[in-house]
């Protein structure tokens, strides 16, 4: 038998004997993703359609009616980009910066990072303030450096998943516009869950996520642009070095022409229309005040079993806890236990956090009641199992 035949031989006997997919049930309690409304994985497993089929551009024109209202926004170009959160984050420098182009990022952790990271690859001149991970930027310490470094773009996140950090936004639109800079925000961990109000808080471009806060599985990136960022695209020098993400062209299939740019991943959009009409249904400010409250019984819940959390209240993001793990603790011993044995996912710490906090999310369709009590109850019957001291408390 020849090598070739061999192979398929062999990969036709082991392929053979698959079983159909199987997922185990989890109760997702990390970053992300979290769990699909039920509601949602109906119209996802709904029949595919065409792309161009009248049926699913009538659907495209509700998906960014429901966008702007949960970005809280009027802005013509308003669309789910084909591809997880990270795509929308690179379009935003793709599409945006020019060789040379000085862009100034605010990091406070593992986000920022990667923003760093990819304005770089675009060839920006790249300039970075950074705040430990656990805290957040004064409005005077944004103002100062935006007027001090001049920038043609000012980026930063509002819900830094990493640190658990929630950023103030606003006052920085009008310093911004002052300075004729673009005020570019990551909103990945915030929208459709907490307050985000993109023209009131003056936000040129904005992105996000489908797998979070629209309680949708992870595979569109929500972003929007006002009309002053079109007007930098528009006047770019050269073509956005990035085919896909090129919103010149895909702007002309989500805008009224419907010009094919690439296919779309329809069934995604089926969820994704659903997931808003969800958060429409219950109205954004109840949204709102469901993540903040389910927050706050998380960390009041947590402090009176003797949990220390990363980040003071003043700044700490209802929808991502970072909570301080003992140091008498296993940490990944007790995450593994939760998974194994409750089918529970809370998440370890990203970067520099790695292994000194938990991460716990309350997004979407999973910030309710029954959630948060179901947690404290078993922080407070098995974390104690996972104590390296027999004797300690903490």
């Amino acid at each position: 038998m020849t090598e070739a035949k061999l192979i398929s031989a062999l990969n036709e006997e082991n392929l053979s004997h698959l079983s159909k997919t199987y997922v185990p049930s989890r109760l997702l309690l990390g970053p992300g993703p979290s769990n699909a409304h039920p509601e949602v994985l109906k119209a996802l497993s709904l029949n595919p359609i065409g792309h161009l089929d009248e049926a699913y551009i009538s659907l495209m024109s509700d998906v960014q009616k429901l966008l702007r209202y949960t970005w809280q926004c009027n802005n013509r170009v308003t669309l789910p980009m084909s591809g997880t959160g990270s795509a929308a984050m690179e379009a935003s420098i793709a599409n945006f910066i020019e060789d040379g182009e000085k862009i100034l990022i605010a990091k406070k952790g593992y986000f920022g990072d990667r923003l760093v990271d990819m304005a770089n690859r675009y060839k920006a001149q790249v300039d970075v303030i950074e705040k430990p991970w656990g805290e957040a930027f004064s409005y005077e310490e944004i103002k100062y450096e935006i007027e001090t470094k001049k920038p043609a773009i000012f980026a930063i996140v509002h819900a830094e998943t990493s640190s658990g950090v929630l950023q103030p936004l606003n006052g920085i639109g009008d310093i911004c516009r002052k300075n004729n800079c673009l005020f570019l925000v990551d909103a990945v961990t915030s929208l459709g869950a907490l307050e985000l109000l993109i023209d009131d808080w003056k936000i040129d471009l904005a992105y996000s996520c489908s797998q979070k806060g629209l309680s949708c599985p992870p595979g569109l990136s929500p972003f929007t642009m006002n009309n002053r960022a079109e007007e930098k695209l528009s006047s770019r020098k050269t073509k956005v070095p990035n085919w896909y993400l090129d919103l010149s062209l895909l702007n002309k299939y989500w805008g009224s022409d419907r010009v094919y740019h690439h296919t779309a991943p329809v069934n995604m959009n089926f969820a994704i229309r659903e997931g808003l009409r969800l958060i429409a249904n219950e109205g954004l400010e109840n949204v709102w005040n469901r993540h903040n409250a389910n927050a706050k019984k998380l960390w009041k819940g947590l402090e009176s079993l003797g949990m220390e959390l990363h980040v003071s209240e003043d700044y700490r993001l209802p929808t991502l806890t970072t909570v301080k793990i003992p140091p008498a603790v296993d940490g990944d011993g007790f995450r593994n236990h939760l998974l194994r044995n409750f089918g529970i996912e809370i998440g370890n710490g990203l970067g520099e956090l790695s292994g000194k906090v938990w991460r716990v999310g309350l997004m979407g369709f999973n910030s309710c009641d029954e959630n948060v009590d179901r947690l404290l109850n078993l922080f407070d019957t098995e974390l104690k199992k996972f104590s390296i001291f027999e004797s300690s408390t903490f």
